[in-house]
């Protein structure tokens, strides 16, 4: 029995009606983060790219229309958001170069292999990690999107251990994280990766920072650099045009 069928959905479009999306009509739904996620992965023609914790692909599909990629897996706990992130494959026209494995994307090594991810072999990963610790943040009723915003102590370690274990050599990983807890996240990648950027996403030019867009190598030494911010929206509550060319044209950031 096809468990999506058991709930009700939505059929949306983002990217200026670029990308199509089928997604639940409660519980966790493609924003901002998938797009601005998205938008910074720096991936060329034909690369494989791996995102961890898709959800129904937003930020995979985003990437494959704006760059021709070789091939997409995608990792998903949640059954229903898997088949629905299959469907979105196919409704994109990538159905013949994406897979969709469900699989807790902080599994151990064992389970990876056995889940056939192609260890040090991906070029690009992509992740947007539950990130509000579960034990300061009310989660919401509705258990989809409690899951996919809640973090355990370990959730970044272990998204952070299967990105690494994935990514090819000089193989880089993109995430986007709360912007709150700078130390915590430099902490976790540590060791694993370098030559980090962090971008500030500011919602209007006189806010703190609500996100950090973070790109990291596998391996590298190189330090850490604070990139200039990105500010969603000017003074009056106009989307900037840097912001437009994003999340509605599909533009790199």
């Amino acid at each position: 029995m096809d468990e999506t069928a058991e709930i009700p959905v939505t059929r949306d479009a983002i990217l200026g009606g670029r990308v199509t999306l089928i997604q639940p009509e409660r519980g966790h739904r493609a924003g901002h983060d998938a797009v601005l996620l998205a938008a910074a992965v720096p991936a060329g023609p034909d690369e494989r790219v791996l995102d961890l914790g898709s959800g129904v692909g937003a930020a995979a599909f985003a990437l494959a229309r704006r760059v021709p990629l070789g091939f997409l897996t995608l990792v998903e706990i949640d059954p229903i958001l898997a088949r629905l992130a299959e469907a979105n494959a196919a409704l994109n026209g990538v159905g013949d170069r994406t897979r969709v494995i469900i699989m807790d994307a902080r599994a151990r090594g064992s389970m990876r292999e056995r889940s056939g991810l192609l260890l040090g072999q991906i070029d690009r990963v992509l992740t947007n990690p539950p990130f509000h610790d579960a034990a300061r943040h009310r989660g919401s009723p509705q258990p989809g999107r409690r899951l996919a915003h809640l973090a355990g102590d370990d959730a970044l370690a272990g998204f952070l251990r299967t990105a690494v274990s994935v990514l090819r050599p000089g193989g880089s990983l993109t995430m986007i994280h709360r912007a709150d807890q700078p130390e915590a996240l430099l902490a976790a990648l540590r060791g694993r990766f370098g030559a980090v950027t962090l971008r500030p996403v500011h919602p209007r030019p006189s806010s703190p920072a609500i996100r950090l867009i973070v790109n990291a190598v596998k391996g590298s030494r190189a330090p850490v650099t604070i990139l200039p911010g990105l500010v969603l929206q000017d003074a009056t509550g106009r989307t900037t045009p840097e912001a437009e060319a994003i999340l509605r044209e599909g533009a790199a950031l």
